[in-house]
């Protein structure tokens, strides 16, 4: 239904200016604040819906079933930006003059870069999860950015790495043809030089083709890779980008069982509108999808067994998005939990926080402990290694669920360090940041 454009500005502006689905104004002495920068209306509502979606349902356990953290409560309000930059940094000014705040995690590549200066700013930790500026990893220089679980480089080496085990070895990628499938923003454009880089150093070529936002048209992108023949189509798409691409390359016979699709082309929002199309797809993910998991099963029972879960749609717990939204709010929470020994069991300030995720290590046995084994790997955060060396694994879709294909595996940091630390070193340079030492950081701990 098409709302007129005076009653649409309304409802908009309605949105920006209250705190939808908040459980308390604000945060007092005994809450931890969370400012969500949330996106529910528009073509990428479908990754907001999720992704927030399961950050609040686990917020929501935490408080139902353990009181909060120590006995501090988790709060939260919501300002919608509908993924666009502008109104993202509306809300971070609007947010931030709250007390209590924790971190925050927009969940979009162009409000995360903006933010960057700001929070270093007002010394609060800005959580990128899989996704956001890749030299941020290097946290000798980006203090207060985390691009948990995945970067886009490191992203981009599971992928290139996939297809060559498919291929039977590094090796053989030799001769072959990739073609890069980009959303036209920020993200999309970020590997661009790595994948440039990994073609040249393992001798396949690359060509990398754009579609503008928000990808509702890809005929002519997919007519040239028609021409072109690649081996391989790396979709790195977004929101209703993604069905369309699988749909317009089944119309000109590229087959389905040769794209793979990157972190934000995971979910079953990306391939069930896409229908038979989608059926053999493949993408790289940082956690798995389903429900049979303890944590989810606890938030079935607890949360929405009290009518407190977020998602309209329960058919929708247990899928890609919001199972990233659940991990993100454990990997929050923990850092809080792990901030907490060291200041003390009550509201901490963001600077404090900031030191809990960069002394986040949650091995096997506390992600297990946590309900969570399966469900993610592990993460283990240090002052120089803000991603926290995890682990991704690839899923196909068989038509109805996706269905894990591959180990959990480590991106190659060997190569990819080093990139890191030059871009860092110059975004230090060029910024007038004093570089940290990591063993001194440590000992003053």
């Amino acid at each position: 239904m098409s709302l007129p454009t005076a009653l649409k500005s309304a409802f908009f502006a309605a949105l920006l200016g209250t705190a939808a689905l908040t459980p308390l104004a604000g945060a007092q002495a005994d809450e931890q604040y969370f400012p969500l920068q949330s996106y529910r209306v528009g073509p990428y509502a479908a990754g907001g819906t999720g992704f927030f979606g399961g950050f609040i349902d686990y917020l929501n356990l935490v408080n139902t079933r353990d009181g909060g953290v120590n006995g501090v409560k988790l709060t939260w309000d919501e300002c919608e930006t509908q993924y666009e930059v502008e109104r993202g940094v509306e809300c971070y000014k609007r947010q931030k003059s709250k007390p209590g705040v924790a971190a925050w995690n927009p969940l979009s590549v162009g409000i995360a870069y903006a933010m960057i200066d700001d929070v270093g700013r007002d010394k609060a930790p800005l959580i990128t999860v899989n996704h956001g500026r890749t030299d941020s990893t290097d946290g000798r220089v980006f203090k207060y950015v985390f691009p948990l679980l995945l970067n886009p480089y490191s992203e981009t080496s599971g992928i290139v790495n996939y297809i060559a085990a498919k291929e039977g070895g590094l090796e053989k990628l030799k001769g072959k043809k990739l073609a890069v499938l980009h959303h036209g923003s920020p993200y999309g454009k970020e590997t661009i030089p790595v994948y440039q880089l990994l073609a040249e150093k393992y001798g396949f070529s690359v060509e990398q083709i754009e579609v503008p936002h928000p990808g509702n048209e890809q005929q002519s992108q997919w007519l040239s890779i028609r021409r072109s023949k690649p081996d391989y189509v790396v979709l790195r798409g977004w929101g209703v980008m993604n069905p369309v691409a699988l749909k317009t390359a089944q119309k000109v016979g590229f087959p389905v069982d040769h794209i793979i699709g990157n972190v934000w082309s995971n979910s079953e929002e990306d391939v069930i509108p896409a229908g038979e199309a989608a059926k053999g797809y493949t993408a790289i993910t940082t956690q798995a999808s389903g429900a049979e998991y303890p944590v989810l099963q606890e938030i079935v029972k607890t949360v929405y067994g009290a009518n407190k879960g977020n998602l309209d749609d329960k058919k929708r717990i247990g899928s890609v998005y919001h199972n990233l939204g659940i991990v993100n709010g454990i990997l929050n929470v923990e850092a809080v939990r792990i901030a907490q020994a060291k200041f003390g069991k009550r509201a901490l300030t963001g600077d404090e926080v900031r030191w809990g995720f960069e002394h986040l290590k949650l091995d096997a046995a506390r992600v297990e402990a946590l309900g969570a084994k399966g469900l993610f790997h592990s993460i283990n955060v240090s002052v120089a290694n803000h991603e926290g060396e995890g682990r991704v694994t690839f899923q196909q879709w068989d038509g109805g669920k996706w269905k894990v294909v591959s180990d959990w595996i480590a991106p190659d940091w060997a190569l990819l360090r080093p990139i890191i630390e030059k871009s860092s070193l110059a975004y230090a340079a060029e910024h007038g940041i004093t570089v940290r030492d990591p063993a001194a950081e440590e000992a003053s701990n």
